[in-house]
């Protein structure tokens, strides 16, 4: 189905608004940044709320908004796992027992917390390839506004790709990450209103949730699965044939729940550097937490306009369909074709400024995270340490330029999958995955060694890639999808399902070759340097002067309530 946008000046006038506060939001704090440590770590100075915030609207880029509706219109309701399985236990470990390690030690980044726990090599093995994963991250967000741009508004893709590359660079080059930080905010407001009437629109449409459950119901059946696969979490996953994600509960559990979930949320500098520029510990701890109320809701604004999409698109009479990529639907455009469809003059240019405040958050956020670690754990520790502070400054500027650069070639990559969010969580399993494994060894027991770590870590990466290589979704014919060590010995019924068999194989080989190569080794590291560093040897956090229901500890607790009475809704 083709749909021809027409925007008027109202909707270009919206947008070049947003520009101008995006980039005024720069320009303001091109003053205060004087050191590298304004540029690279906010100060610390950020209140916990503004923190808070930032740290659900960096997540809520491209991964969230295109991703997620993809994944709403390919797998539905299952995809409500990636936020009460795959998000909120996470968010809780970190506020409840890994903040007070990050922010207590000081370190500026997750790779530095790394070198203090264990050793150099390991903090260089990580550095290296959280760099590579943010460029990626970055990249898929560059990727999902180009494509945006291309669809609704008829631009070039290469064209539009630029565009978006030089905004983001500006606005992140000026003010550093204070200036991502308080456009987040920005960001996660306009999104939040920009997606609110796609929701009730759409669902007016089809005859709200009872509609939606009619034709999604004749959808599963089109597809070969029982009514229901489409509307439950859950009931669905005593088997992986009987749901659209192909999966079972044990792989939900165990390779989103655990590995992908808490590996991403837990030891991800890209997240955890929101938490860090917090104003004072307390304030870092509450930052997940406080974080994790709006995201709980944010399935209604994501997810639901996905389901929306391929129950439209199986409707005869509907006149919505997904456009074919390959030999599947492009799940990627259910929200910018449910944007042209139901948005008139006006409200389109709001919903398509919300898009690009997402997709442009989701790069911001990638590429501060990037210069930070690139300059701080790869350019300071070994390339040319002992400068003066200007001089990291302004190789943290230089590095934004590079980042931003880099990430338009992982643009490209992006555009081989009809699914943005199988790509990312195909990285996470690879990256993330294994150093989960490193951080649980190094923070929960005291023997865990250096050589244990780096090993470990390498060993995961080496699991991931093994596994990767001998498997395929079934019906791929693409060797970035798998298959790519020539012969394929197991084929998933699902990219997703591909990505969270890899993060278990990645774990599990971390974890086991971290254990075998630490008992086998000698701690060089004394009780005294492991203080603040390993749970048995830091003393228990005392927050003096904070009110009781503004406790980490309370609010952890209302935050696992809401997520299990979500989880039983949507059983």
């Amino acid at each position: 189905m083709d749909i021809t946008f027409n925007l008027s000046w109202l909707d270009y006038t919206i947008m070049i608004v947003y520009f101008a506060f995006v980039l005024g939001i720069g320009w303001v704090l091109k003053k205060y940044m004087r050191s590298a440590t304004d540029f690279l770590e906010a100060g610390r100075s950020i209140p916990a709320w503004v923190a808070g915030l930032a740290f659900i609207a960096t997540n809520l880029g491209a991964l969230e908004v295109i991703g997620m509706a993809a994944n709403g219109a390919k797998y539905g309701l299952m995809t409500v796992h990636f936020y009460f399985i795959g998000a909120i236990p996470g968010m809780i470990l970190l506020g409840i027992f890994m903040m007070p390690f990050y922010y207590g030690s000081k370190a500026r980044s997750v790779p530095e917390y790394l070198k203090l726990r264990f050793d150099e090599k390991t903090r260089g093995f990580n550095a290296i390839s959280f760099a590579v994963m943010t460029i990626f991250a970055s990249g898929i967000s560059m990727y999902a506004l180009a494509m945006l741009m291309e669809v609704l508004l008829g631009w070039n893709f290469n064209f539009s790709l630029m565009i978006s590359a030089i905004i983001v660079l500006i606005y992140v080059y000026m003010g550093g990450l204070s200036s991502a930080i308080y456009n987040e905010v920005l960001q996660f407001f306009l999104i939040v209103i920009g997606f609110a009437p796609l929701v009730v629109l759409g669902l007016i449409n089809i005859g709200g949730w009872d509609g939606l459950k009619e034709a999604l119901n004749t959808t599963a059946v089109a597809n070969g699965f029982e009514e229901s696969a489409y509307m439950h979490s859950w009931q669905n996953t005593g088997s992986p044939d009987s749901n659209p994600m192909g999966v079972g509960w044990f792989g939900v559990a165990m390779g989103l729940g655990l590995v992908l979930g808490c590996g991403y949320w837990c030891i991800n500098f890209l997240v955890v550097q929101r938490a860090m520029a917090a104003n004072s510990m307390s304030a870092a701890r509450r930052t997940p937490l406080i974080g994790a109320i709006p995201k709980m809701f944010i399935p209604y604004l994501v997810i639901i306009p996905g389901m929306i999409a391929i129950a439209l698109t199986y409707m005869p009479d509907s006149g919505f369909q997904l456009p074919v990529k390959g030999d599947s639907f492009d799940y990627d455009k259910a929200i910018p074709m449910l944007l042209g469809k139901y948005f008139p003059t006006g409200v389109l240019g709001l919903g398509l400024t919300a898009l690009m405040a997402s997709f442009m958050s989701g790069m911001a956020g990638n590429v501060t995270a990037f210069n930070t670690v690139w300059t701080y754990d790869i350019y300071q520790s070994y390339i040319n340490p002992d400068k003066s502070d200007k001089h990291y400054l302004r190789v943290g500027q230089l590095t934004t330029v590079v980042g931003v650069i880099v990430s338009i070639g992982a643009a490209y990559m992006a555009r081989f999958f009809n699914n943005i969010m199988d790509f990312l969580q195909l990285v996470f399993a690879f990256i993330n995955a294994p150093l989960f494994a490193t951080f649980v060894l190094g923070m929960f027991w005291k023997r865990a060694t250096g050589h244990g770590a780096f090993y470990g870590l390498v060993s995961g990466t080496l699991a991931a890639a093994i596994h990767h290589g001998l498997t395929s979704p079934e019906g791929s014919h693409m060797l970035i999808k798998g298959g790519w060590l020539g012969t394929v010995v197991h084929y998933y019924p699902s990219e997703m399902a591909q990505n969270f068999w890899t993060a278990v194989y990645a774990f599990t080989a971390c974890f086991m070759i971290t254990v075998l190569v630490s008992v086998t080794t000698k701690q060089l590291k004394t009780n005294e340097q492991l203080t603040g560093l390993v749970w048995a040897l830091t003393p228990r956090i005392k927050e003096d002067g904070v009110p009781w229901f503004r406790s980490p500890e309370i609010l952890a607790v209302i935050v696992g309530i809401i997520a299990i009475a979500f989880t039983i809704y949507w059983w």
